[in-house]
């Protein structure tokens, strides 16, 4: 969708009424994603499964929207933003009300992990790619207050599902928080699109070529102007210009050959974005972060009760602070992001940084206070979550958005998958978690380290270095030649 960047991003106006759909489509659809530590416990009593298993519940959550953002935003590229959130409400509303009739955690695995994961990673795609469309100058303020709806969601869904679980159940908890989900729809008819969306464009033009031919009659007709339409079609890799008009007589394997190399070219052209050493390692730090720094949210409840700190769920759950520390980091990394003099790059690497310290801190925490302060610090650094499109952006530009959003996307979602069965299954070989968070806090300080020392600029000095004295061998050949 971004790929058709024809008019300047207005910064304000509607884009405004932009983002306060999309901060309450990730309040919705990230609510109880965001806080399923509340929800962890409960699956644990109920099907008596080990740690590592259940984890895996809250991990495909995450891990499966990010695995699949390029599908995603191919999606959001074709249909637009709007429809997409359309059908991520339903996904969402109906993957929460199907987990309230599951019989095992492995049922839970697809409907709350796969079905509802993969809602979320759809509307995260959308709003995050029209956000973007609307601003420039303030894309980081932006973006920051969009992604806090989803630390908003996270504070007040810990707590009523807590209360929902004590007077309904598990099953009338997931049942009332699946019905609030489908308000989704209704925050998807706000998002004006910016641009036309490519699958419009597509069949604007095929019907377009169709009335010429008709008027044009039975003689061959020449080749069309290219309209504004027709620019955009053809500066979209996902769209085949050349796809038969409706009523058409050409074969329908010819046209599926023109869509799978279409598909192709995006493959290869998402593909060319890890030869940037700067994005690369950014995707690299990603997976580290979200391999390490996602399964405490998960856990930390049952850290404190296992470590004897506090008997059942806290009035204040220890994700609800998680949750409501992040929502003022990322307001103040998304405002840092917009200042000409920080480098987006080495403020990411330092978030990533101190939240890994604060990891490594979480087994020497002797009491629920601790607990309680370093679950508020490993939040607000958490809140960079919000500068990530921004950082994109600024490597790739507006219109590559989409595809390198969804490639950096991919090797989060991995870690997001990967990174709680990790955890619990530390637990289940040690009984203990201080391996475990041993190991999520190196694993996010290694993320932050290797991202700073990717963004010196040294490296690019030592390549214009490297390049001089080439150069200066080629003038002296001329000039050899030139006396020769």
């Amino acid at each position: 969708m971004c790929s058709q960047t024809q008019d300047k991003a207005p910064d304000g106006g509607w884009g405004w009424v932009i983002v306060a759909a999309s901060f309450a489509s990730h309040f919705l659809a990230y609510g109880s994603p965001q806080s399923v530590g509340v929800l962890y416990p409960e699956w644990l009593a109920t099907f008596h499964e080990g740690k590592g298993l259940t984890a895996w519940v809250g991990s495909v959550t995450w891990g499966a929207g990010l695995i699949a953002s390029p599908v995603c935003s191919a999606c959001v590229v074709n249909f637009g933003a709007r429809p997409v959130t359309v059908f991520s409400g339903v996904m969402v509303a109906g993957g929460m009300m199907l987990s309230a009739f599951a019989p095992s955690v492995q049922f839970l695995i697809f409907s709350y992990g796969t079905v509802v994961g993969l809602g979320c990673g759809l509307v995260y795609t959308a709003t995050v790619t029209i956000t973007c469309q609307y601003f420039d100058k303030r894309r980081g303020l932006a973006l920051g207050i969009v992604s806090t709806g989803t630390s908003l969601g996270g504070f007040l869904y810990a707590t009523g599902q807590n209360k929902l679980v004590e007077l309904y159940g598990l099953e009338g908890c997931l049942l009332i928080v699946g019905a609030v989900s489908l308000n989704l729809m209704a925050c998807a008819g706000l998002l004006r699109p910016l641009h036309p969306p490519g699958y419009y464009l597509r069949q604007r033009e095929a019907l377009q070529r169709a009335e010429e031919e008709e008027e044009r009659g039975p003689a061959r007709p020449e080749e069309p102007p290219q309209t504004a339409g027709t620019a955009a079609v053809a500066k979209d890799p996902l769209i085949a210009p050349d796809d038969p008009p409706p009523g058409c007589g050409r074969s329908l394997l010819r046209a599926l050959g023109r869509r799978r190399n279409a598909y192709r070219a995006y493959a290869r052209s998402t593909g060319r974005f890890l030869r940037d050493r700067v994005f690369a390692a950014l995707c690299v730090a990603l997976f580290l972060f979200t391999l390490g720094a996602f399964p405490p949210v998960l856990f930390m409840e049952d850290v404190a009760q296992s470590e004897g700190l506090v008997d059942g769920v806290g009035a204040l759950p220890l994700v609800s602070i998680v949750a409501v520390a992040t929502a003022p980091g990322k307001l103040a990394l998304g405002a840092m992001a917009d200042l000409r003099w920080v480098n987006s790059a080495h403020l990411y690497a330092f978030t990533m940084a101190a939240t890994g310290l604060a990891l490594l801190l979480i087994p020497a925490s002797g009491s629920y206070a601790a607990l309680q302060v370093l679950s508020a610090v490993v939040g607000f650094f958490s809140g960079n979550w919000s500068i990530t499109p921004y950082i994109t952006t600024r490597l790739v530009g507006i219109d590559r958005l989409p595809e390198a959003y969804g490639v950096l996307m991919f090797f989060g979602g991995f870690g997001y998958l990967l990174g709680p069965p990790v955890m619990g299954w530390f637990y289940d070989w040690t009984q203990s978690y201080d391996v475990a968070f041993y190991f999520s806090g190196g694993c996010v300080l290694l993320g932050g380290l290797f991202l700073f020392l990717s963004a010196l600029p040294c490296w690019e000095r030592t390549q214009r270095e490297k390049a001089r004295p080439e150069i200066q061998r080629a003038s002296n050949c001329d000039k050899m030649a030139s006396v020769a």
